[in-house]
C-alpha cells in the first residue's frame, strides 16, 4: 500500500491515553468503515477523528482528483500528547492546593490506497 495523504489535528483538548482508545478502533479500516465507526462511537475524541479522516480524505481528493474513496485505507493512525494548558488550582483539606491539569493531543491519520 502507498501513502496517499495525511491530516493532523493540533492542541485537540482530551488527553492522550483517552483518543488512543477510540484510534485503535479505527486503524487498518476502510475509509468509509471507519467513519461508520467513529459516528457511531459515543465518545468525545471520536468527533476530533471523523474531523481528521475526513480532512485527511479531503487532501487525498485534492492531490489526485480522479482518486476512488472507497480503494482508501487508514494506513496509520497515531496520537502525541500535546502541551497542557495553563493550570488551575483546586483547594484542598487544610490548606493545600492541587492542580488541574488540562491535557490536549496531537492526532494525525495518514491514509493509502488499496492494491488492485
Amino acid at each position: 500500500m502507498e501513502k496517499v495523504s495525511e491530516a493532523t489535528a493540533r492542541y485537540v483538548k482530551g488527553g492522550a491515553t483517552k483518543v488512543r482508545l477510540v484510534a485503535d478502533m479505527i486503524r487498518g479500516r476502510g475509509v468509509r468503515e471507519a467513519l461508520g465507526t467513529l459516528e457511531l462511537t459515543n465518545r468525545r475524541a471520536a468527533r476530533h477523528l471523523e474531523k481528521v479522516v475526513r480532512s485527511a480524505v479531503a487532501n487525498a481528493e485534492n492531490l489526485d482528483p480522479g482518486i476512488d474513496v472507497d480503494d482508501l485505507v487508514v494506513a496509520e493512525v497515531y496520537v502525541n500528547q500535546g502541551s497542557s494548558l495553563p493550570m488551575r488550582i483546586r483547594p484542598q483539606p487544610m490548606g493545600r492546593a492541587f492542580p488541574i491539569i488540562k491535557r490536549t493531543s496531537h492526532i494525525t491519520v495518514k491514509l493509502a490506497g488499496k492494491k488492485r
